[in-house]
């Protein structure tokens, strides 16, 4: 009760938090909740429950919560008062829950203008997996309003979203007050051997020393009344006997109301008359269940007990009786959710209903709901092939939810049946795709993508190419590209004239086999087209090439071209990678500040949906930026967790110690990453191996890397790979007009980095050759450009070039971003560019105390006093 207390203590001096209550069954869970709401004087509280028999239906549970107070969803911003009204039912669209969360957010606050906020959630453990990450998205966010949330949650827990949440295990009862309590309970004399098995199999449960008297005779709990092994089938099992003691009329009257997970009355009464339930069963029934202006059973167990106690046909009438009650336009879910219930044996009428209905919930944004009902109407289906195509999309859609074993079995299920090449395809592309989330031992998703391929070859040639070219990407992402294209080879010709799509397969093939120039005719022109629906589809893929060719445009444009598309469409999914590979080609480019607010709304969006954030952007910005300490512990913690992080790693390690002037360890990891061979990274590692090993006296390595990436560069034909391309040339040569030729492909260029590395490497080979004065010139351009941009390793080794010239660098100037956070650095933009708390709080998933708590930090780091000063700051803006 302690920390019940104190957090809604803390609330109410503005200082919100979660708790989440975890423990067995009717170990006091409940009555911890009813003591919070008792406490918790002068707040609006807030009450929403989890239904078992409700959890395929998305945002039920917030919709409970939030009932009392969408009168104020009038006062958000449009989208977020859009999302709330498309996940309630109230408007259509497709809502993202992360969306719906930061709108429950803004409504709460709102809210919390009034009076502090007291939200219960309890049985956290049923609720729909909409509800669950809103609401865990909620309560990672309040610690700046006066709301304090609190979860009731059976274990073990299914739902990752609020494991990361505080939480408190409740243990049994201690002897002393188990015996207390069971004495309470049973006014009479008990055998002392039968009390102590009691209480040894009550194991402190309170709820289960409780119900026994409720449940058993004095007599039988005298001669030793027989528990089951688990207390939850204790307690359930004392509910039922309560219940077999009620009349018929009351038993049905019950599982009516355990069949409508939403308690509403006017629900409830209309079926109850529909079935001709007399009123008097009201009163028996009253006993397990309180009929007020919300329907609720005394105990989550109770619903439960009376749910499963019924009979089939019982809980059939009820969900029948149900459906007729239930607003076809204000529910259409729920309503397919009780037809769906109602249904017996097979029926292609109701099965085609709720293939309807699975259609009506995806469009909510439902997709769980939508693979409920698909499962369902699969097995009411008696057409093979029809049944067949309701089950792979209901796996389609287990998988879209995560619930990769139901997915899995779904597949097993089809694949009983007698099928064709497409259908047998399809089963090995999902098969495919769970290989990949799963990450499990047994065949790799490539293995899958490719006999998919190969089975449709004859049968729908398109459909084979665009799997060979999913597997390509696939074994791009996940290594092992050569099995792939050994058996790309024997895809089926590209029709003429040939899609993107196939010109693109057709490119990879030749790369892999014939190298970069053979390719380039065919691949050089589809890249540079950045709205090209093969990048929109694949834009891992389009990024990779666009690296592999060195084209800076076609980098920048298709990551831009994925961000527009997650902002319009709101994709969690799409945008995060878009603002990953915008933030990697801004750091290229040398915008260190651009680069840092795309990873911190990228990692905004990963804080609030519960993915790991993408961390190669971050990588590349450390290697660049140059500080020692900071981009080792990044590339271990990197490394750490995951060694297929190794590629990025090698090559910012490479280019760290390049910058750093310190050869040999540039070199060791240069080595390393351009012998994987892979797409992209191994050809931007070339020209740090061939600096690293000229440095280190190494002239046939530098050589034989040098050779490698002209295949690239010329390949590509653009200004930033040839300018790479001629600097490394000069490195191996000495050839000063080959250091002129990069300075010259390089000022006209977008890569401000690679343009002052090429006026570092002059002014480097000129102070050699004696020529002073000429190299103070160009290291004097070089260190300036650096210093700018915040490439401080590399502007640190033109300094000290310029002192050995006998010239002094000036010092850098400190950088306002330089003291501040990635997250502090995107609120100080995003402010400086006239955006108001309420606004930044939108667009990064706080709450506006939040941002103003983050501003407070932001203004005393400067040493300012208002936002328009940040708006003078030229590395901010």
């Amino acid at each position: 009760m302690g920390r019940v207390g104190a957090l809604i203590d803390d609330a109410r001096r503005g200082r919100g938090g979660a708790l989440v209550l975890r423990g067995e069954p009717g170990i006091g869970k409940t009555a911890l909740l009813r003591h919070a709401e008792e406490s918790a004087t002068g707040f609006l509280v807030m009450q929403a429950s989890g239904a078992e028999f409700e959890m395929e239906l998305p945002f039920a549970a917030l919709h409970q919560l939030c009932a009392p107070v969408l009168d104020n969803v009038t006062a958000l911003p449009p989208p977020h008062r859009k999302a709330l009204e498309v996940a309630f039912g109230l408007d259509t669209g497709t809502p993202d829950p992360f969306l719906v969360g930061i709108a429950t957010l803004g409504l709460l606050v709102e809210t919390v203008r009034e009076r502090p906020l007291l939200c219960l959630v309890d049985d956290a453990q049923w609720l729909d997996h909409a509800s669950a990450r809103a609401l865990a998205f909620l309560a990672r966010r309040v610690a700046a309003e006066r709301v304090a949330v609190v979860f009731s949650l059976r274990e073990p827990s299914r739902l990752p979203e609020l494991d990361e949440l505080p939480g408190l295990t409740l243990q049994g009862l201690g002897e002393t007050d188990a015996r207390a309590l069971l004495a309470a309970a049973i006014r009479a004399p008990l055998d002392e051997r039968v009390r102590d098995r009691v209480l040894a199999e009550a194991r402190g449960n309170p709820l289960a020393l409780l119900e026994l008297p409720r449940s058993a005779g004095l007599a039988e709990m005298a001669g030793g009344f027989a528990l089951p092994s688990s207390v939850p089938g204790v307690i359930e099992q004392s509910f039922r006997a309560r219940l077999e003691l009620l009349p018929p009329q009351a038993r049905l009257l019950l599982t009516v109301a355990a069949a409508d997970p939403v308690g509403d009355p006017g629900l409830l009464w209309q079926a109850v008359d529909l079935l001709g339930i007399e009123p008097s069963a009201t009163a028996a029934a009253a006993s397990l269940v309180d009929f007020g202006t919300r329907i609720r059973f005394s105990h989550p167990l109770a619903r439960s007990a009376v749910y499963r106690a019924a009979s089939s046909a019982e809980r059939q009438r009820a969900h029948e009786a149900l459906a007729a009650v239930t607003d076809p336009v204000a529910d259409p879910d729920r309503l397919a959710w009780h037809r769906a219930q109602a249904s017996v044996g097979p029926d292609e009428e109701v099965a085609a209903e709720l293939e309807r209905s699975a259609a009506r919930a995806q469009a909510r944004g439902g997709v769980a709901a939508a693979a409920a009902f698909l499962e369902r109407s699969a097995a009411l289906t008696l057409t093979p092939g029809l049944r067949v195509e309701r089950v792979l999309a209901a796996a389609q859609a287990k998988l879209s939810v995560g619930a990769f074993d139901v997915a899995a079995d779904l597949l097993t299920t089809a694949e009983t049946a007698s099928l064709g090449e497409r259908h047998l395809a399809r089963i090995d592309l999902l098969r495919g795709k769970l290989s990949f989330v799963r990450r499990r031992g047994g065949e790799g998703p490539t293995t899958y993508l490719l006999r998919a391929a190969d089975r449709l070859a004859g049968a729908d040639p398109a459909w084979s190419r665009a799997c060979y070219l999913d597997a390509m990407e696939m074994g791009i992402l996940i290594g092992g590209l050569d099995p792939v294209v050994a058996a790309a080879r024997q895809a089926p010709p590209a029709p003429q004239p040939p899609s993107s799509a196939d010109a693109v397969l057709d490119g990879l093939v030749s790369l892999a086999t014939d190298g970069h120039l053979a390719a380039a005719a065919v691949l050089r022109p589809i890249v540079g087209e950045v709205d090209d629906e093969v990048w929109t589809r694949r834009p891992s893929l389009g990024f990779m090439l666009a690296a592999e060719l060195w084209d800076y445009d076609a980098l920048h444009g298709i990551a831009a071209r994925i961000v527009a598309a997650g902002r319009e469409s709101g994709s969690f999914h799409m945008l995060p990678i878009g603002l990953a590979m915008l933030a990697t080609a801004a750091v290229h480019a040398g915008d260190f500040g651009a680069a840092m607010e795309m990873i911190s709304e990228e990692e905004a969006i990963a804080a609030a949906t519960g993915a790991s954030p993408l961390v190669y952007p971050r990588i590349h910005l450390a290697a660049l930026r140059g500080r020692r300490r900071e981009a080792v512990a990044l590339f271990e913690e990197v490394l750490s967790a995951s060694q297929r992080m190794s590629l990025s790693v090698q090559w910012a390690t490479a280019v760290l110690n390049n910058g750093l002037a310190d050869y040999p360890a540039a070199l060791n990891a240069a080595r390393q990453a351009v012998a994987r061979g892979d797409l992209g990274l191994s050809g931007l590692a070339l020209p740090e191996l061939v600096e690293a090993a000229v440095r280190c006296g190494e002239p046939e390595l530098a050589g034989t890397a040098l050779r490698t990436l002209a295949e690239h560069t010329q390949a590509g034909q653009q200004a930033w790979g040839l300018g790479v391309e001629a600097y490394s040339r000069a490195l191996v040569t000495g050839d000063e007009d080959a250091y002129r030729e990069a300075v010259d492909h390089l000022d006209g260029s977008r890569v401000a980095i690679y343009r002052a590395r090429a006026h570092l490497l002059y002014g480097e080979w000129l102070r050699r050759q004696g020529r002073r004065r000429d190299a103070r010139e160009r290291l004097r351009t070089a260190h300036e450009l650096l210093s700018d941009l915040g490439a401080e390793a590399f502007a640190d080794r033109a300094a000290g070039e310029l002192r050995a010239t006998g010239e002094h660098a000036r010092s850098r100037s400190s950088q306002a971003s330089d003291q501040l956070t990635l997250q502090e650095v995107h609120i100080a933009r995003l402010v400086a560019d006239g955006g108001s708390s309420k606004e930044v709080a939108a667009k990064l998933f706080l709450s506006p105390r939040t941002v103003d708590a983050h501003l407070r930090n932001i203004f005393r780091k400067l040493g300012l006093t208002s936002r328009r000063q940040l708006r003078d700051l030229p590395d901010i803006r």
